[in-house]
């Protein structure tokens, strides 16, 4: 029977890949906009992608129980579409235009915090089922737990590297939120009122 294919090649690799397909969607909306010389549409698109940013916010306040209102799974979807939704938003927003180092310094930390979000939320599970799995089925073909081990080496490398994932999603989601209202408060300071 051929080797199941690696942790990550089944995992890491496809969200990479959704992470990509995220930034193409922005890139030719970007574009699309520009086409039609409709550029000032993605000036906009900022304020609604922070209220869905903002409001996806819900999970994590009942996850920390600093409110009880409603159902935490049903929280956890939201705020992942939710967020998700806003992102391209404000990828949009953000452009390909390099003229403020604030906003991408915000939109940077988005990104990284967007990233470590779906590591857990993707990678963290499916992981850890699939090495359980692994390790059951390799158990039921008679090997003992070296050689099982020695096997899964790299899967059991890969399911630690990722199970530190909130080492990076929490401090950056407060670097994330200093620096967008850094640049609201600069942009509201700067903007042509008249």
């Amino acid at each position: 029977m051929p080797r199941a294919a690696s942790l990550i090649s089944r995992e890491v690799l496809p969200f990479a890949a959704s992470l990509l397909a995220l930034a193409l969607a922005a890139l030719l909306i970007d574009a699309v906009l520009h086409h039609f010389d409709q550029v000032w549409v993605g000036r906009w698109l900022g304020i609604p992608g922070v209220v869905l940013i903002l409001s996806s916010f819900a999970y994590s306040l009942r996850k920390r129980k600093i409110t009880t209102t409603g159902n935490p799974l049903s929280l956890l979807h939201r705020h992942e579409r939710m967020a998700w939704a806003g992102l391209l938003l404000v990828l949009v927003h953000a452009g390909i235009h390099f003229n403020a180092v604030l906003a991408w310094l915000a939109v940077a930390a988005m990104l990284i915090n967007i990233a470590s979000g779906l590591t857990g939320k993707y990678l963290l599970a499916r992981a850890r089922t699939r090495l359980v799995d692994a390790r059951s089925r390799l158990a039921a073909e008679g090997l003992d737990a070296a050689a099982i081990d020695e096997r899964l080496f790299r899967d059991s490398l890969t399911y630690d590297l990722v199970k530190k994932w909130r080492v990076v999603h929490v401090p950056i989601t407060l670097a994330f939120s200093v620096l967008a209202t850094a640049h609201l408060v600069a942009t509201a300071m700067f903007w042509d009122w008249q």
